[in-house]
């Protein structure tokens, strides 16, 4: 145990300890410790100890920073492997503007889209192979998801479960088919448990999403120490964001809801400590859709995720557009603390899965809610159930996410389809791309795309919706044509994001306030570290012309005042703004000389 640095290893142990406090394990605290030590090759680790501490908050993130979400093989090429055309598309459109790529799981899987894993160590041949996700490493800051919670139960190890023997034989949580499970939650309305023949007889395999991704048993430490390796290996071929998808649901215990347990938190806080120590500039964002305060909880003190999705967020700025009424998204933004040092909000508004209703949770009512969903459905949107009892002890369902392309979601209002789809779908991301934190933007939004109902009914699943897979020729010719909607929006939003990354005030941790100018117009103030930069964020987000008075944000007199998106420079405190509908304005105190066109070349 003299290899490792004595502080590292107490701090493990202790949170081990508070992991498995009533579990036996087998073993000291003192040796597994150990042995998660030295599968991260943390051996004589205290120098990078010295060097973690040592940061600065710009080393992890800025105001350049941003994630483009993709699936491994959303392009689609003849000519070569997805993964190559990935990266093609990244170096030729993308260049200067996206800094950071999430891949979605390219690892060989089962079934829903990569997320049944059956080999954690693999790539998906279909995709491409480790040297491809190398190269895309070595020039983007690559995110990767860690399916913690779950794997396919036609991986190898699921197969060893059945038998008895081999590697992962007793990796899988099973519980008594008369256990206690009235208390559970989860966001899906099969059978939670499955019943398996095995060689020991009947097992009852836990699995919180569907029958092909089966439970993981953390009691069992041997699970933990198989994913260090994995993370190890991970930290290797180049991936430096780590998404640990669904972790909220990783413990379990009977006669509990069995979701955001303790030993959950604390398994991500000894995650973070190993991979911070083998990795200074490696950053773990949780993925947790559940309701706002128990996502925040993630946070920690500063020693779990470094990042949480701003989940409520997607349904909060759809509903405010689709409404025309800011007053939900204001008062949301006014409860969001601060993101302590060290830690900062993923923010996104569209994703590969569909857009989360949990999250609205006492933010909405339920007739809000009912009518954001009978709006999206008219859209095309399809709706993704969850099961529940009512207070009478009745098995009913309820709205879990609607599954529908952002691009489709925005098309009109309340009222129906609109011809503002596209300045309603822009004024959405200006917003979200001036929100503290880091923007993380899809794909699919990036490009436009508009519901795939083919490849709905092809795959049988609503949230294929929305993952598209572009044959990459076509899409070259669409990117070129200026009058398509995908054109229009593809340079406008790499317009924003180039203004974007010039603006300290936008730095993810730089100072918020929420404005208030009414409902129709959602604003809030964002000022740099330095107190330099000033940047006022006014987005008129309804289909009516709408105004203010510059005197009514408090302009100081004696800066010179532009909006950073026109290049409009005030002159006068008592001018009126006009604002189209769905127009947006930074308003800055022009310290930064921007080059309006320099994202259309």
């Amino acid at each position: 145990m003299s290899l490792f640095d004595s502080a590292l290893l107490t701090r493990s142990q202790h949170l081990l300890e508070q992991i498995y406090h009533q579990t036996d394990i087998g073993m000291t605290f003192d040796e597994l410790a150990g042995k998660l030590l030295k599968e991260m090759r943390l051996e004589n680790a205290g120098h990078q100890v010295a060097s973690h501490e040592s940061m600065q908050l710009n080393d992890l993130w800025d105001q350049s920073t941003t994630i483009m979400i993709t699936y491994g093989d959303s392009f689609l090429s003849d000519k070569e492997k997805p993964l190559v055309s990935l990266k093609y598309f990244l170096d030729e459109h993308c260049e200067g503007l996206v800094n950071s790529v999430h891949i979605l799981p390219f690892f060989p899987f089962s079934s829903d889209d990569g997320f049944s894993v059956m080999d954690f160590s693999s790539i998906n041949e279909a995709l491409g192979d480790w040297r491809d996700i190398e190269n895309i490493s070595q020039d983007y800051r690559l995110m990767a998801d860690l399916v913690i919670n779950h794997c396919s139960s036609r991986s190898l190890w699921f197969q060893n479960f059945i038998k008895g023997r081999g590697p992962g034989h007793d990796y899988f949580y099973t519980e008594s088919a008369s256990a206690d499970l009235t208390q559970v939650v989860r966001p899906r309305t099969s059978a939670l448990l499955r019943e398996t023949q095995t060689e020991r007889g009947i097992q009852y395999v836990w699995c919180t999403f569907s029958h092909d991704q089966v439970d993981l048993d953390f009691r069992n430490p041997a699970v933990l120490v198989q994913f260090i390796k994995i993370i190890r290996q991970y930290l290797d071929m180049g991936v430096r964001i780590f998404r640990l998808d669904a972790i909220a649901f990783l413990w379990k215990k009977v006669a509990s809801p069995s979701i955001n347990l303790d030993e959950t938190h604390q398994v991500v806080r000894l995650l973070r400590l190993l991979i911070e120590h083998a990795q200074e500039d490696a950053i773990i964002i949780t993925e947790t859709n559940i309701p706002n305060r128990e996502n925040l909880s993630y946070f920690g003190n500063a020693n779990e995720a470094h990042c949480v999705y701003n989940f409520a967020l997607p349904p909060l700025l759809v509903n405010t557009l689709l409404t025309g009424n800011s007053h939900h998204l204001k008062l949301w933004l006014m409860t969001m603390p601060p993101a302590q040092l060290g830690t900062t909000y993923f923010n996104f508004i569209a994703s590969h899965d569909g857009m989360g209703l949990r999250p609205i949770e006492g933010i909405l009512g339920d007739e809000e809610t009912q009518t954001l969903v009978d709006s999206l459905q008219s859209f095309g949107g399809r709706i993704s159930w969850r099961a529940l009892e009512n207070e009478q002890g009745e098995a009913i369902q309820k709205p879990y996410e609607v599954n529908i392309a952002l691009f489709d979601a925005l098309q009109g209002t309340i009222k129906g389809k609109d011809d503002l789809a596209i300045p309603r779908f822009i004024c959405a991301h200006s917003i979200m791309f001036g929100l503290e934190g880091i923007p993380g933007i899809y794909v699919h939004s990036l490009l436009a795309t508009k519901n795939d109902y083919q490849r709905m009914e092809h795959t049988g699943h609503n949230r294929s919706i929305n993952r598209h897979q572009w044959q990459f020729d076509e899409l070259e010719v669409l990117l070129r044509d200026s009058s398509s909607h995908h054109a229009k929006v593809f340079s406008e939003l790499k317009r924003l994001l180039s203004i974007r990354q010039q603006q300290s005030a936008f730095h993810p941790n730089a100072t918020q306030f929420t404005l208030h100018l009414g409902d129709e117009i959602f604003a809030y103030w964002r000022q740099s570290h330095d107190r330099k930069q000033s940047i006022f964020c006014i987005s008129n987000i309804s289909d009516q012309e709408q105004s203010f008075m510059l005197s009514d944000i408090n302009l100081i007199s004696t800066d010179d005042w532009h909006d950073l998106i026109t290049g409009e420079k005030l002159t006068r405190q008592d001018m009126l703004i006009q604002l189209t509908p769905y127009q947006t304005m930074w308003i800055s105190n022009g310290l930064i000389v921007i080059d309006l066109h320099s994202a259309d070349a």
